[in-house]
Formats: structure tokens, sequence, C-alpha cells
């Protein structure tokens, strides 16, 4: 029998018609028709009594839990907040259950939605980059099969410029095994002493060659000039200041300035790279530090480049735990920002000691 708010009213209202007449019953000298005329009254009232009580707070708000609950499971979790109206009695904390797993269940749909873009985004990517260089190296190769190689020249000249493919080609491998060891931490930081300053203005003079091409003023801020001594490895915050430098260099319309400076805070150091170049439009931001990502499709060819490079450099300032910032308004420049901590020669000396 399907249990509904009427028969459920029945059922106790039959239950506390026997109870009154029973109870009317340990009454002496009780006349047969006030029997039927109570029994009738307690049944009637009860039933209208506890019929809307269990139709209005109980079954209709069961009734829309189970609709929200069908829902849910068709998908349609945008239309349950707006379904779900507030409600009174113990009712609302399971409504509130509901639609705080409604919410949970978009969120997850939502962000299953945009790894699947980026999924497809990155297959793309890493196709046109894998593709680009190993067919230009093939032309080459098959133009000089063809008979191309009978002049020197031409030969050398051919030749080189497969090699140079393939090269690229070997980079961009190497960071992209890279880029995976430093996700899955199979590579682990070798922390040491750094003079920060030190290592930036080694940055600086390896990358002087490229921004004078350019016209472009690549300069290191230490004010004052003493040793800023930090927790890291070396070799891979070279890594990362180069990365940064030469982004900026590669995509500085030329005439300006790219500047690493250093902020000493309590505990840490906040390295800062910024430049006076073109900026990041506000939409592209937050994908700056995806796999092959590029605010300009066009500057494949012109900028050169794998396209991993902002991707590894987060990936090794969060193994320092710390983060990488960006700033950037169109036409006014970039600024790439992170902190390393603190340390003393004299602090890891000790804390080696320690160590079995």
């Amino acid at each position: 029998m399907y249990f509904t708010s009427r028969v459920a009213a029945v059922l106790l209202s039959f239950l506390i018609c026997l109870a009154t007449t029973g109870l009317l019953s340990l009454v002496d000298n009780v006349p047969p028709k006030a029997y039927f005329l109570v029994g009738t009254l307690s049944f009637s009232s009860s039933f209208i009594l506890i019929y809307i009580a269990f139709e209005f707070l109980v079954f209709r708000e069961i009734n829309k839990i189970y609709k929200l609950l069908d829902r849910i499971k068709r998908k349609e979790l945008k239309q349950v907040k707006k379904t779900l109206a507030p409600t009174m009695g113990p009712m609302q904390k399971l409504n509130d259950e509901i639609l705080l797993m409604a919410n949970k269940k978009q969120d997850e749909i939502e962000e299953l939605q945009k790894i699947e873009t980026y999924r497809r985004e990155f297959v793309a990517d890493i196709s046109h980059e894998l593709k680009t260089p190993l067919f230009a190296a093939q032309g080459f190769i098959h133009t000089l099969l063809d008979g191309a190689d009978h002049d020197q020249t031409v030969r050398d000249r051919f030749l080189l410029k497969a090699a140079n493919n393939l090269d690229g080609l070997n980079d961009m491998i190497q960071e992209l095994l890279t880029l995976s060891q430093l996700e899955t931490g199979m590579v682990r930081m070798k922390r040491e002493i750094v003079d920060l300053g030190l290592l930036s203005g080694e940055v600086a003079d390896a990358l002087a060659d490229r921004a004078e091409s350019k016209q472009i003023v690549l300069k290191v801020d230490r004010s004052p000039s003493k040793p800023l001594w930090v927790e890291a490895d070396k070799n891979r915050i070279r890594q990362v200041l180069t990365n940064l430098a030469d982004n900026a260099i590669k995509y500085h319309q030329g005439g300006g300035a790219i500047t690493i400076s250093f902020e000493a805070e309590k505990d840490s150091i906040l390295v800062l790279v910024r430049d006076n170049g073109p900026g990041i439009p506000p939409e592209h931001i937050s994908r700056i530090f995806d796999r092959f990502y590029r605010i300009e499709k066009s500057r494949n060819k012109d900028s050169g480049g794998t396209g991993l490079g902002l991707a590894i450099v987060k990936q090794i300032v969060e193994a320092h735990g710390s983060r990488i910032q960006v700033q950037s308004k169109l036409g006014k420049g970039t600024q790439f920002s992170f902190r390393l901590k603190k340390r003393k020669p004299t602090e890891l000396v000790a804390a080696s000691k320690l160590v079995p």
C-alpha cells in the first residue's frame, strides 16, 4: 500500500479515536450515543489536524526533496538552487545539506570541464609544437635527398637548419621531462646558502648581449649592496631568474628597461623582475603559467622558446615553498615576484651538523 499523508492521518486518527473512547469507557453511566459522538469528533478532528501537519510539514517537503534529488541525478544542478525555497521545521537542515551537495557537484563538474578543456588545448599545443620543428627538419633532409646535395653551400645551409630544428625539438622534450619531474616531486631542490644579489648579477651578465641587441637596459638593483643570503637551490633559482628576464626581453618592443630588484622582509627576501614592455591582457594572466600557453599564437616562430619557461618557473618557486605572482598593465609593463627564505651561512653549517 502506498503510504501517503492521508493514509497516515487515517491510521493515527483511528488510534486516537480508540484511545479516546477507551478512556470514556472508564466513566460510569455513559450512554451509547456519547461513545459514537466522542469517537466521531475525535476521529474527524484528529484526521484534519494530522493530515494538514503531514501534508504541509512532512510529505510535501519530502516530495520536494525527491524532485531535487532527481534533478541532481539528471545533473540539472543549476536548477536546484532556484527550486530550493526556505523551509520551516526539521526539513530546513536537510534542504541545506542538499543545496551544499548540489553546489559541490556543480563545482566538480565545472572543474572537470576546465580540465577537459585544458587537456584538449594541451594536446593541440604539444602536437603543433612538436610538429613544427619535426616537419621543418624533415623538409630540409628530403630536399637534400632529392638532389639538392650537389651544391655544398645549399647542403651545408640545409643541414644546419635541420640540425637547429632538431636541437630545438630536443630542448623542448628535455624541458617537458624536467617539468614532469618537478610536478611529480622526482626532482628535489638542493638547498644551499646563496647570495641572491650575486646570482642575479650573473644572470644579467649572461643576458646582456641579448638585451643590448634590442636596446634594452637590463640591470640589477641592489641597495644596499651587501650580500642577500637566502636558502635555495642555486641552479634552479638561476633558471627562474633567467626565464623571467629572457621572457621580458623576448616580448619587449625594445628601447626600455628590465630590472631585477629585492625587498627585505622579516624572514624572507622578495624578488621582483619588472619591465616596461607591452604588458599582459588581464584575461590571459591566469593562463600564462600553463604549458605551451601563448598570448599571441602568431609569436611562435618570431619569439622562439618552447612555451614551457613560465610553467617551469612556477614549479620551481612552489618547490621552494613560495608562490610566483604577476602584476601587469597594458602599455606599462609587467612585474613577476616571489619570496625566498632568509638564511645566514652559519645557520646552514649548524643545521648540517645536527644531521646524523
